[in-house]
């Protein structure tokens, strides 16, 4: 069994009071009211956070967050925060498109970026190395067991060979 990293109770009052920032600034220019969505801190793999949109969550990477204070105050807290705004106010919509990116930049003033620059060597999963004649590719574990049981293949981006496994 995993243990989840803990994360330091500053920084989740930190967080907490950064998504309740978001919130109030939004309720400001919108001129209607968001209710506080649920915070977790157990999000795992290479994502920072992510929003449960139909349950009104928030789960942010302890790991990444524990690195990267800043950027998560920054940019990553607004991020998601977004997301459960234009939920809100467009329904479905595409997760990154022009609802969420008006919500981004006009409402929350951050800049719409769809996906974080954080190192995630530390939050890296196994990889295994698979070959086409451009060279080693990594693919993480969950594609690889695709591979494996038969389910899937996966082909290189740039010269469209199938990849198969490195001996």
């Amino acid at each position: 069994m995993i243990l989840p990293t803990p994360v330091c109770q500053s920084y989740q009052d930190l967080i907490i009071k950064q998504v309740k920032s978001c919130l109030s600034k939004a309720e400001k220019k919108l001129q209607q009211d968001f209710t506080m969505p649920a915070i977790f801190f157990n999000q795992r793999g290479k994502i920072a956070g992510s929003a449960r949109l139909q349950k009104n969550e928030l789960k942010f990477n302890p790991v990444l967050l524990n690195d990267n204070l800043q950027v998560f105050l920054d940019e990553v807290v607004a991020h998601e925060v977004g997301h459960l705004i234009t939920f809100q106010l467009f329904g479905k919509v595409k997760p990154h498109g022009k609802e969420w990116q008006q919500i981004m930049t006009q409402v929350l003033n951050v800049a719409a970026k769809p996906y974080h620059d954080m190192n995630v060597e530390k939050v890296k999963g196994k990889t295994f190395i698979y070959q086409c004649q451009c060279g080693p590719t990594e693919l993480g574990i969950r594609r690889h067991n695709k591979v494996v049981k038969g389910t899937q293949q996966y082909s290189c981006k740039r010269c469209r060979q199938i990849l198969v496994r490195a001996m």
